[in-house]
């Protein structure tokens, strides 16, 4: 019973390291964890513009990924309206949360 737990606890190391992977490969979720939903949705206006909006206005872009991905770490106004949207630091949102929040984005 001993080696058969010793050969499984590693399968269940690899089950528990692998979980948080994939959870945030999860855009729609990771928005809404990270606070984004506060401001922003897919398909209604609030306080920031509808995520489906800003898919249209970038796509085709080939540089739409690194542009926006500028805009939220720095913030700013002007874009959508005169709304400032605060900056997001990396304390907030890591560069691969950001970056896969914004890959979903534009795949709507």
């Amino acid at each position: 019973m001993k080696k058969t737990m010793l050969k499984l606890a590693p399968l269940a190391l690899v089950g528990l390291l692998a979980a948080p992977a994939s959870h945030a490969a999860d855009g729609a979720t990771l928005y809404q964890e990270v606070g984004c939903s506060a401001c922003h949705a897919v398909d209604q206006k609030r306080m920031g513009p509808m995520y489906k909006e800003v898919a249209a206005k970038y796509k085709g872009q080939a540089d739409a990924e690194a542009h926006l991905f500028k805009k939220v770490r720095e913030g700013g106004a002007g874009v959508w309206g005169q709304i400032p949207m605060p900056p997001n630091p990396e304390s907030r949102v890591t560069d691969e949360e950001l970056h896969t929040i914004i890959k979903w984005i534009l795949s709507l």
